[in-house]
């Protein structure tokens, strides 16, 4: 794969490559509807292919916040088409790397020291690129590392990448007014923490201490010592990718084991530490020789307060999502339903969020459940194929819900649709035997 010389970490340089990348879409538009004029049946389909291939280029070379949140996207399985999940699936773990000169450079930047003067062995060359740093392969004392080094200004442009990507959220989630300020501000936090690796090897110790009981789950170890705050050094651990692996194993039994060790390790998190790894997508897990999942990253690390645990997890609850009265005072807390709202909103938004709740609940009001269930992943498609043509809705205002909606339903439904890849029946309730 081609490597990375230079990376723009001003402003200036990286609004720049936006509008060479905003051009590029702008030409894809107008040969679409050149070509729909001549033949009228054209699809987006092309348009679409086109898109997303330029947007990716040019979020790849930037790096940082942008490609993350494509990478947030990707997972998103139902609300972007599916030539944009395709390609942005791509920044979780298949970006071009920086070249080797960048890297030590990067590294002495970071780190005061160059790697070959701390690491008895260093591969210049990565083994892993995503949208906030690269990985790489090292050995010290006889003992096999994985080095990740954050791209250089990523942290640093944050808040000027999220201005350049909000007016397409806005459009894409329907946000309305100030009130929206509040879903930016919870992903750029986010962020910021993300790009701090001493508060990250800090989570990954608390976490995978606390979760070390779960059988058939792994975790590396990390080394304050030889890590810094734009630096981390772990153990390194053989395996597979969890989607690699979800599409080459036949065993039912396996896949039901690896689904469990990974169901009970989000839940023990969710309800017992309060708070949890909020990145659930491929990259973050492998998959050993013996059948062990293994988390290996821990910058998103999402805490959940009780003022937001408590009616959350109440409407998990059938009996509650029924009684009426019951839900609309939660969809009050939850700030799903606002004082200001007309009667027309009250009743559609109550509607709408009874309706996902019912379905996306399922798993919870049930001792086992199949998550490979393709009527319930039907009526998932279906669901969101109904709101996502919904006239009405897009009339709506799109504040809808705390902040805290954002990492934690993004939790769920990366949760879900990996126990889906590995089509894994899982014991809901499991994880209490560990507290």
């Amino acid at each position: 794969m081609k490597t990375i010389d230079k990376i723009p970490t001003t402003k200036l340089g990286r609004t720049t490559e936006l509008v060479k990348t905003g051009v590029r879409v702008g030409g894809n538009y107008l040969k679409y509807y050149s070509k729909k004029a001549v033949n009228p049946n054209t699809t987006r389909e092309e348009l679409n292919e086109n898109n997303a291939a330029d947007i990716y280029d040019g979020l790849k070379n930037l790096k940082g916040s942008a490609l993350k949140v494509a990478q947030m996207l990707s997972m998103e399985k139902n609300l972007l088409p599916n030539a944009y999940v395709e390609k942005f699936s791509l920044a979780q773990f298949s970006v071009p790397p920086l070249s080797a000169p960048l890297v030590r450079k990067t590294f002495k930047k970071y780190h005061g020291k160059y790697p070959e003067e701390l690491y008895d062995t260093f591969a210049t060359q990565s083994v892993n690129a995503a949208s906030i740093g690269q990985v790489h392969k090292a050995v010290k004392d006889g003992k096999k590392l994985a080095v990740k080094i954050q791209y250089p200004g990523v942290a640093n442009s944050i808040s000027s990448d999220l201005a350049m990507v909000k007016p397409i959220a806005i459009r894409m989630f329907n946000l309305k007014g100030k009130d929206s300020e509040k879903y930016f501000k919870e992903v750029e936090g986010k962020l910021l923490e993300e790009t701090d690796y001493v508060l990250e090897v800090k989570q990954s110790q608390e976490i995978t201490s606390a979760c070390a009981q779960i059988p058939n789950l792994k975790f590396p170890k990390y080394y304050a010592d030889l890590s810094s705050e734009r630096i981390i050094t772990m153990d390194w651990m053989d395996g597979v990718h969890l989607s690699e692996f979800a599409k080459q194993n036949k065993n039912k039994e396996i896949a039901n084991q690896i689904g469990q060790a990974l169901w009970d390790f989000y839940m023990y998190q969710i309800h017992v530490l309060k708070a949890v790894h909020a990145d659930p997508h491929p990259g973050n897990f492998l998959v050993d020789s013996e059948n062990n999942l293994i988390a290996i990253d821990f910058g998103c690390v999402k805490k959940i307060p009780m003022d937001f645990y408590t009616p959350y997890f109440e409407l998990a609850d059938h009996n509650n999502i029924s009684d009426k009265e019951f839900f609309t005072q939660k969809m009050f807390q939850l700030e799903i339903l606002r004082e200001d709202d007309t009667p027309e909103e009250k009743r559609f938004f109550s509607e709408l969020f009874h309706e996902m709740l019912s379905l996306l609940t399922r798993p919870f009001n049930r001792d086992v459940f199949d998550m490979a269930d393709e009527d319930f992943w039907g009526k998932i498609n279906e669901l969101s194929e109904k709101y996502s043509k919904d006239t009405e809705l897009r009339k709506m205002n799109g504040n809808r819900g705390s902040k805290h909606f954002l990492y934690i339903n993004r939790t769920f439904f990366g949760l879900y649709n990996l126990l889906h890849d590995l089509k894994a029946t899982i014991r809901v309730r499991n994880f209490e035997k560990y507290l």
